[in-house]
This record gives structure tokens, sequence and C-alpha cells, in this order.
């Protein structure tokens, strides 16, 4: 993991995302549904819909559209029912990737997916094929350029709350958490008024793999391009250490 910077990775991944606007929307538009349906429409009493309005405004979502959202989740019957699936495959040279999906017809989305692997001269193999590579945690990555806070106090903030692991990169610190345990953390970062750039529940390597044959990466490249395009498609981990 020497020399992998998380927040460079944050920083590549929200430049994508930033030349994708509608893609965005869509994406926080399904999050939105699904935090209303499980937990209702008042973010006071949601912190689920709460974090994802707050995603929704830094990615410059308009609040008319944020609130539409919610009413359209809130009312009976309109609303389309969205089901999160999950495809794990190999990239070139045996890159694991893991696809996470919100969508309304999974027929779609699978041919979708298999599609990009195909292109990609990849292949979507079963479940659990690569998922054991990963560990799902509570990741939060603050920027210090933005952070005045001394590295013990929020250290010391984090890990009072439940945090597992806190780490400190040459640009950025991150807080680990439990999937479980990731919202106690958040509500504790945001009372102590730490700025984050990057709050989630993702997949993480356990370990990095460097490709350096360029049609290998080119090829992966082809498949994560195609996947990023997919409006079904919310989330895509992979264990390629980009250079």
């Amino acid at each position: 993991m020497s020399g992998h910077s998380k927040f460079a990775n944050i920083k590549h991944k929200k430049e994508k995302n930033d030349a994708a606007k509608g893609k965005i929307f869509t994406i926080i538009g399904r999050e939105i549904a699904i935090a209303v349906k499980e937990g209702g429409p008042d973010p006071a009493n949601n912190f689920k819909l709460a974090t994802v309005i707050r995603k929704a405004k830094a990615n410059n979502m308009p609040n008319d559209t944020i609130e539409r959202g919610i009413k359209k989740a809130a009312g009976e019957g309109g609303a389309i029912n969205y089901e999160y699936v999950t495809y794990e495959g190999y990239g070139p040279n045996g890159i694991a990737i893991i696809v996470d999906a919100l969508t309304d017809n999974k027929n779609r989305t699978a041919a979708n997916v298999r599609s990009a692997f195909t292109k990609g001269n990849g292949s979507i193999g079963t479940q659990g094929c690569v998922s054991f590579m990963f560990d799902k945690k509570g990741q939060i990555i603050i920027d210090k350029e933005e952070c005045d806070m001394e590295s013990d106090d929020i250290m010391m903030a984090a890990l009072d709350a439940g945090a597992e692991d806190f780490n400190e990169e040459e640009d950025s610190y991150e807080i680990l958490t439990s999937p479980d345990d990731f919202d106690e953390v958040l509500k504790a970062v945001e009372e102590a008024k730490i700025p984050y750039v990057s709050a989630e529940v993702t997949m993480i390597p356990q370990n990095y793999v460097s490709l350096t044959d360029e049609n290998a990466v080119k090829s992966l490249q082809k498949t994560l391009d195609l996947l990023d395009e997919d409006d079904d498609v919310q989330n895509v981990y992979t264990n390629w250490e980009e250079e």
C-alpha cells in the first residue's frame, strides 16, 4: 500500500464524475429513493437520507431536484422499485472487479455489465469469486489542506465514536469503521466540525495489483469506462494500483 494515495483516487474519481453530472444525479436520485423507502422522507429522522442529501449538494444537485426526488419516493404508486445487485469478475491479468448496481431491471443490468467485461477482455465470475480479496469498511477521507485540526484530535474523536482505525497519508487522513458503526462515527465527525471530502461504506482491497502491459491497461480502462457510463451502476471497486 506504500505510495497509494486514497485521496488522489477520490479526486480522480470526482474529476471523472464531474464530466458526467447527469450520471451522478441519476445515481443520487436512486440513492434518495432507497433512503426514503427505508427510513422515511424526513432527513432529521433519517440519517441515511441526510447523508445522501449532503452528497447531492456536494455534487451541486439543485435543491428542487432533491426535494422532487424525496416527494416522488415518498408518494404512493408512481415510485419505481429499485433493488441492489452485485457482480464480481476479472479484468485483464486477473484484476479483481466488483460492480454494485441499483436497478429496476436486473436482466438489462446483467447484460450491460457482462458486455462491459467482455469488451475489456475480462469475464464475469461467480458470487464471491473476488470479494474475499476486499474488506467492506466505512471510510471517511479528510483533506489535510481543508482541515486545520491536529491529527491527534481527529483520531481521538473518531476512535471515541467507535472507529476501527486512523491512518495519516501525505495529503489526507483516513478513518476506517465497521459498516455497522459508520453512521455513528460520521455523526461524531460532523458534530466535531471536521470537514471531509468523502464518506461512504466501500470495498477496500487487501492488496493492490499493478499493470505494466499497456494493452492490459487499455482493456481494463475500457471496461471501467463502460461501467461508468451505465446509469444502473452505482460503484465499481478494483484492486488495480493506478500509476
